[in-house]
């Protein structure tokens, strides 16, 4: 899914964001974002992208699943207007696939 055009639900600080992702075949699908961050350091060449992390609104449907689906994407917000972008350069993932277990192993320690 690259540089996707979404739709979200202006949402509540205690309600859960919900985007539309309208997929390469043109089919539409609903996502909740559950993480949204940028990178901290400044010297490093995505430190001006910020990244959202979303999972498919219907994850329970497949139960038989041992762990749930989640999807990181690079975003730029004009207005209302939300852009997706892939994540491809294997740099940049590890950047964010890092950030995201360290963000919620802080998340999970808080509790």
């Amino acid at each position: 899914m690259v540089n996707q055009e979404v739709q979200g639900n202006e949402a509540e600080h205690d309600e859960a964001e919900i985007i539309s992702i309208t997929d390469e075949n043109g089919e539409d699908a609903e996502f909740e974002v559950i993480m949204k961050f940028e990178v901290d350091d400044a010297d490093s060449k995505y430190a001006t992208n910020q990244y959202m992390m979303v999972v498919p609104l219907d994850a329970d449907d497949d139960a038989d699943e041992d762990t749930d689906e989640v999807y990181a994407f690079r975003y730029e917000e004009d207005g209302d207007d939300l852009t997706l972008h892939s994540i491809e350069d294997d740099e940049e993932w590890d950047m964010v696939e890092e950030t995201f277990n360290t963000l919620l192993a802080e998340f999970d320690g808080e509790e």
